[in-house]
């Protein structure tokens, strides 16, 4: 007699992780390891309704919205709000903050930092911190002074290795508190005493190095594109990039069975991005033109969004983020996942100590220091990333510093004092991280989180 063997289970079945659903850092369950979703009526079973809002038309998404804000999922939404509206404070005080000369040093003035915080990002996702990316950044700040200028390497040699020894850095500490088990608040902070030491050994007894004012580090942040083609021909390949993304993912979709946006929603979506993109290259070429800092900082950001949320190591990064334990069991390499991050936080330290170097044309004990760190951090979490982990993108750097900038710019044209400025960013921050806390609570009343 044959004994009845009950069916054995799909061990894809416990493969879901936590990942990224979508530009606003929403947390869904996806694993980067899963298996294609069967066609048919299986398929049909496992897409999310929230997906049928796209076939609805405006009723739909209007419903769509306001499910998001109840649960909690509010993206991008409060950081974009509070910048207009810090905008329109700012202009009805001076109306010269939102003259082409004052937004277009605005747009160069977040660069550095900015690369700093995308960097702070990737290491956000996972629930953990980097206290150590300010004194990274001087540290190799100082040593590409000492090797560009003290001992006449090439400024492309000299740049390169400075963004090497950041990487290193950061291997260091990820080896650390991925293999030995250190907090990461504990390796990062001793990181952060040790690198301020080296450099302040790097720099000697003098403590500042001047770059070349005509030198290539220093063009970084000084060259314009003047053509008004350059500006105006990057809002265009942004918008044709965005349009031409959104359309072939639609016919993904459709060739997989699974409900597509509407060519109207696109088209949408496409004008916006349109109108801001034309309109920051027509405010840019009222100055000097397109910045080569802000078209290296855009390129930057635009990159490290695709690989966290395209790539199958991005979605590695959310699912550690969301939740270690089943991203292990879906064989996520944690610890390699955990070091690769803390060197990406290292190398963008680095690039971001490069362009603090440039917009003042020297190295100093100051490069990376004083409140570099805290506003790289800052800027990150008031875009929109999570401090808990799991949700976040590297936009959220752009936005955050957009926010902490256009603040400090505007105070300082009303000549407001930097402790009020500080006071003012402390509030904002306090109210980010609010905003995420209610969010996170709000889904998980919705069983969404």
């Amino acid at each position: 007699m044959s004994e009845n063997i009950p069916p054995r289970r799909s061990q894809g079945a416990h493969r879901a992780t936590r990942g990224p659903a979508g530009p606003g850092g929403a947390t869904g369950t996806v694993s980067p390891l899963e298996p294609a979703a069967p066609a048919g009526p299986a398929a049909q079973a496992q897409i999310d309704p929230r997906l049928l809002v796209r076939e609805q038309g405006f009723a739909g998404y209007l419903q769509e919205f306001k499910r998001r804000v109840k649960g909690g999922e509010l993206g991008s939404l409060p950081v974009v709000v509070g910048l207009i509206v810090i905008w329109i404070i700012f202009q009805s005080l001076n109306s010269q903050f939102l003259s082409p000369q004052n937004l277009s040093n605005l747009s160069i003035d977040i660069v550095a930092t900015g690369l700093i915080s995308v960097g702070i990002v990737f290491v956000l996702l996972l629930g953990e911190i980097d206290l150590s990316a300010g004194a990274v950044s001087g540290a190799c700040a100082a040593l590409l002074a000492v090797l560009y200028v003290n001992n006449g390497w090439n400024p492309v040699t000299a740049i390169v290795v400075a963004v090497v020894a950041g990487a290193v850095l950061g291997l260091l500490h990820g080896s650390f508190f991925a293999l030995i088990g250190v907090p990461s608040f504990v390796v990062t902070l001793a990181g952060l005493l040790a690198w301020t030491g080296l450099q302040l050994l790097i720099l000697g007894p003098n403590g500042t190095i001047n770059l070349p004012d005509t030198g290539m580090v220093a063009r970084l942040t000084s060259t314009y594109f003047s053509q008004v083609i350059a500006a105006y021909g990057l809002a265009a390949l942004a918008t044709i990039g965005f349009f031409a993304v959104s359309y072939v993912g639609n016919s993904r979709r459709r060739a997989a069975g699974i409900p597509t946006r509407t060519m109207g929603d696109i088209l949408f979506r496409t004008a916006v991005l349109g109108i801001v993109a034309f309109g920051a290259a027509f405010i840019l070429n009222k100055y000097k033109g397109l910045p080569l800092a802000l078209l290296i900082f855009l390129a930057v950001v635009v990159i490290a969004d695709f690989v966290q949320r395209r790539t199958r190591y991005g979605r590695s990064i959310f699912a550690v983020g969301g939740n270690i334990e089943a991203a292990r069991r879906a064989g996520v390499n944690v610890a390699m996942i955990r070091i690769t991050v803390f060197m990406i936080s290292g190398a963008m330290a680095a690039v971001g100590g490069v362009f603090a170097a440039s917009r003042i044309a020297s190295a100093s004990q100051a490069t990376g220091q004083s409140n570099v760190l805290l506003m790289a951090i800052a800027a990150a979490v008031i875009g929109g990333t999570s401090l808990f982990g799991g949700r976040g993108t590297a936009f959220s750097a752009l936005l955050g510093m957009l926010v902490i900038q256009s603040i400090a710019s505007g105070m300082a044209l009303e000549g407001v004092s930097n402790s009020v400025q500080f006071m003012v960013t402390g509030a904002v921050l306090l109210a980010a991280v609010v905003i995420d806390s209610v969010s996170r609570r709000s889904q998980k009343a919705s069983g969404r989180a």
